[in-house]
């Protein structure tokens, strides 16, 4: 009996829902953006004026301060810090919090270093080249006290970790504006933030001047406050009216530019803008060279090593003065003048984000600090009293010793009889219990007035202080002074002005001596270069199995074009081929062509020439010299060449004629204004090429000029008179070479007799 089939179960009722909150989906993607934004702006991005510092360096600055790295402990491993930080205070990826961390090492990137970093922490090159946090070790820097010498002092607020288990600060209490020492950056949502570095010395001056006259305006100010004062000694070019400018309005733009020396007969440079490497520069140096527009430099040297982290040689050629090239070197490698944007955007003491001027700025720090000096006194004033509330307790138990020795021997509870006999208070008490007899028996009454006389005298003192706000700002300002003589160093970045900087610019240098070159391309890719006109391309000796593909003449000066089957433009020095008189060397030693590419043509383009690309299917356009420009050695796609790219000719303005040859022996003469001129593309049909046939060779030719063919010893002249039956209009077939001829279209050479061009 077959068995019945299971009835299915019915699903199971939902869980009740205890409550359904609707909210307009539009008013609650506002507030969850805006929540996000605020804990970017807030926790993440930008730095507080109180310390200068973002969440992260704070907890990495205090996490080393718990695990007792002082600027004199012994250093411990980078990766047990980086632990501290992101298990105690900043839950986030470790990789995050050790980059922060080399940041402050790193003596280039940080004005006056937080860390003190053994090992690999980066170079100047190339910053992001440090090791991994198991490799490195790390304790504070000694100015890390400007942080964090008063932060036991009942200075600062206090607030819960992110798991509650911990106790952190909130802020560091600052004796110095480290906002301004070691600026900042940072990208909000909204807003962002680049506060320029400054030297301890100049901010110190400048806070002592309003400690003593509050009523300085920014001028006197600036009498201390020069200008930013980055890692880097590249000189500051400003403008002192843009300069007061930025101070007071806190945000502007500031021009570095890279220093340098003569040094026989060679440009050195020395020193870099903030944040450029000497690879960018060098990188920079070679695109220009080889573009030509350096002509003046002979040769490039990087001499750069531990003890001069920058050091450029650029030779110079013939008696060029240094002044001007270095001014055409500035001009045309970007990164050796850099612009650099300051912002001084941060979280004021109220807890929001805003723009600050210098002046407001100095004055809302010296507030935080009158503040944290007082919190500081107060908090010492109530230790005093507490000690003397001790004092008193001991002075009180010395005078009936012997009652308070037997209350202690024999009373199972001798709190409340102490407190009775003594009349103490709780804490008195507990203080009297926590010494042994011995210890009470020894107690000097002498000795404990001397300390209570001392005591009472340094709470007076500290009660005077509190009730006289001039007394506090002079006690701020020794404290500063003493902080600047302990910190202090000598400014590194110098300031020039840019008013006397153009009058002093030398004038350009002159131009390169231009010379007569003929460059010669081979079938195979081999390319060389020999001076003067005179030489003859079909002359020279080439490797086996090769042959003259295409050659051209101008001047060393001139923008060498070179052209691929597949459309692809390069460029290469003319001045710097190898010599005519070997076999010259591969074009893909220089350049980098697809796999499978061959070049087909060159031109050699004075400033203003222009040159006619074509494909093999009859298709082509004229651009400018300026249009083939190409820094890239992989070149650029700049002929749709769908049937392949065939045919790249410079192009004088005496040639007004365009003679197209196909490979099934026809001839079309058009004149150059019918091509069409174009940037890139496929440009336009300029003839019709038979079924089976392409485009095989262009001559270009000035009015009354005669085209020759050749192929062995055979040549065929065709005058003027016989090239008006050629022409025709673009598109055009043209017509059939003379039967012997047409035949041997492929083997065709095309000879110009008045330029000797082939």
């Amino acid at each position: 009996m077959p068995a019945r089939p299971r009835r299915p179960r019915p699903p199971a009722p939902p869980p009740p829902v205890a409550e359904v909150i609707e909210h307009p989906l539009g008013p609650y993607a506002e507030q969850a953006y805006l929540d996000y934004a605020m804990s970017v702006v807030l926790d993440r991005a930008l730095p507080h004026l109180a310390d200068g510092l973002k969440p992260v360096q704070r907890r990495i600055v205090y996490a080393m301060h718990e695990l007792g790295l002082h600027a004199g402990a012994k250093p411990k491993k980078s990766a047990r810090t980086v632990g501290d930080v992101i298990g105690k205070y900043h839950p986030h990826g470790d990789q995050a919090a050790y980059e922060a961390m080399v940041l402050m090492a790193q003596p280039f990137s940080f004005r006056y270093p937080l860390v003190d970093g053994q090992g690999n922490f980066g170079s100047l090159d190339d910053p992001g080249s440090f090791a991994a946090m198991r490799y490195t070790e790390a304790r504070l820097a000694a100015f890390a006290e400007v942080l964090l010498a008063e932060l036991d002092q009942g200075t600062v607020d206090w607030t819960e970790n992110f798991d509650g288990t911990l106790r952190e600060p909130r802020l560091f209490p600052a004796r110095l504006p480290h906002v301004l020492l070691n600026g900042a950056s940072g990208i909000a949502v909204g807003m962002a933030t680049d506060i320029p570095p400054h030297n301890l010395g100049e901010i110190a001056d400048a806070l002592v001047l309003l400690l003593d006259r509050p009523e300085a305006d920014l001028d006197a100010v600036l009498a201390h406050v020069r200008g930013p004062d980055y890692p880097s000694p590249a000189p500051l070019v400003v403008e002192p009216e843009d300069l007061r400018r930025l101070y007071a309005e806190g945000t502007g733009t500031l021009r570095q530019r890279a220093a340098w020396h003569a040094e026989d007969h060679a440009l050195v440079v020395d020193a870099l803008p903030h944040q450029v490497s000497v690879t960018t520069i060098l990188e920079g140096l070679a695109r220009a060279v080889e573009a030509r527009r350096l002509p003046w430099i002979e040769d490039v040297r990087d001499e750069s090593d531990r003890d001069h982290p920058v050091r450029l040689v650029l030779v110079l050629r013939g008696r060029a003065d240094p002044a001007a090239v270095f001014a055409e070197v500035r001009a045309a490698v970007p990164g050796l003048e850099r612009t650099l944007r300051a912002n001084f955007n941060m979280i004021g003491l109220d807890g929001r984000p805003a723009v600050k001027p210098l002046l407001a700025l100095l004055h809302e720090w010296l507030g935080f600090r009158r503040a944290t000096v007082r919190r500081r006194l107060e908090w010492r004033r109530a230790r005093i009293a507490e000690r003397l509330e001790i004092l008193e307790a001991y002075r009180r138990a010395l005078e009936r010793l012997e009652e308070v020795i037997a209350i202690l021997r024999h009373d199972d509870e001798p709190r409340p009889r102490l407190a009775a006999l003594l009349d103490l208070t709780p804490r008195q008490v507990d203080s009297l219990l926590e010494i042994r007899l011995r210890q009470l028996a020894r107690l000097e009454e002498r000795r404990l007035a001397e300390e209570r006389a001392a005591l009472a005298a340094e709470r007076d003192g500290l009660e005077a202080l509190l009730a006289a706000p001039r007394r506090i700002d002079r006690l701020i300002r020794e404290e500063i002074r003493a902080d600047r003589a302990r910190h202090a160093d000598p400014r590194r970045t110098p300031l020039l002005d840019a008013a006397e900087e153009r009058a002093r610019a030398p004038a350009p240098p002159p131009p390169a001596a231009s010379e007569p070159l003929t460059v010669v391309l081979s079938d195979m890719g081999w390319i060389r270069a020999g001076k003067g006109h005179g030489l003859d391309p079909r002359g020279l000796s080439f490797r086996t199995g090769d042959g003259l593909l295409a050659a051209a003449r101008g001047r060393s000066r001139d923008r060498l074009v070179l052209l691929d089957d597949g459309g692809r433009v390069y460029n290469l020095p003319a001045d710097a081929l190898p010599s005519a008189r070997g076999d010259g060397e591969p074009v893909t030693r220089r350049l980098e062509l697809p796999p499978g590419a061959r070049t087909v043509g060159l031109a050699l383009l004075p400033e203003g020439g222009e040159a006619l690309l074509a494909a093999a299917d009859g298709h082509g356009f004229v651009a400018g010299v300026e249009d083939l420009a190409v820094r890239a050695r992989a070149g650029r796609r700049l002929l749709d060449a769908r049937g392949g790219a065939r045919v790249l000719v410079g192009l004088e303005p005496r040639q007004v004629f365009l003679a197209f040859l196909t490979g099934d022996g026809r001839l079309l003469v058009l004149a150059r204004e019918e091509v069409v001129r174009r940037s890139q593309g496929r440009g336009a049909r300029l003839l019709a090429v038979g079924a089976g046939a392409e485009l095989l060779r262009v001559a270009p030719l000035a009015s009354g000029e005669s085209l020759v063919f050749a192929t062995g010893d055979e040549r065929l002249t065709l005058d003027p008179s016989v090239l008006a039956r050629y022409r025709g209009r673009r598109g055009g077939r043209g017509r059939p070479l003379p039967p012997l001829w047409a035949g041997r279209a492929s083997a065709l050479r095309l000879i110009v007799p008045a330029s000797g061009g082939d």
